[in-house]
């Protein structure tokens, strides 16, 4: 292999202690070539396509964002990420739309996924870095709430109330948007209720 092709995957190890073959084919890296540099530096393999040095961290939130872009953190992700919940989640847990194949994603892998109609796919969904510093999407506060309440008999009540009480708390929350967002979801008279209780 010549001595651009190693450079560029070590480059790539170096930025995510990983390399997949999906970046190597954005650098023109051809699967045999991929493959050789695999086994020659007794690389081992993560996931699909997904290839890492032993003993590597590994960014899991990352990797399933480039596995698969079009999906957002939430939910229990989202919980935590936000400081609505202390715990920790069990499963990484994304939404993605409605008809998305996520058979693969599943593959070996304990991940929770909800499903959502395209259009409403993106609303609320802002970018913000993880614990490795890499860039990934969540959803924002408001779409949280409305996304804990959508999935209420699906939650432990202890859990969905601590969430909803420390969205209360917050003075960087945003009722006016909770409620815009609300509407599109068709919960808007179950969102009033509780915040007519809470607040």
């Amino acid at each position: 292999m010549d001595g651009i092709i190693v450079k560029k995957d070590l480059n790539l190890l170096k930025k995510q202690d990983y390399i997949t073959f999906k970046n190597a084919k954005e650098y023109g890296i051809s699967k045999y070539k991929f493959y050789k540099y695999v086994i020659d530096n007794n690389l081992e393999k993560i996931d699909r396509g997904v290839y890492s040095k032993k003993d590597s961290f590994i960014d899991e939130l990352y990797l399933i964002h480039e596995r698969c872009p079009q999906a957002v953190f939430s939910h229990d992700e989202a919980f935590y990420f936000h400081n609505l919940s202390d715990r920790e989640p069990v499963s990484h847990t994304f939404t993605i739309y409605s008809g998305y194949n996520s058979h693969r994603l599943k593959e070996k892998r304990n991940y929770k996924i909800y499903n959502i109609k395209k259009e409403l796919l993106d609303l609320g969904k802002i970018y913000v870095k993880d614990n490795s510093g890499n860039e990934i999407p969540v959803y924002n506060l408001e779409r949280t709430i409305c996304d804990l309440v959508r999935s209420r008999n699906s939650i432990e009540i202890q859990e969905f109330t601590s969430v909803l009480q420390n969205y209360v708390k917050r003075k960087d929350k945003n009722l006016n948007l909770l409620m815009e967002y609300a509407k599109l979801f068709k919960i808007d008279n179950i969102i009033r209720n509780y915040m007519d209780v809470l607040l």
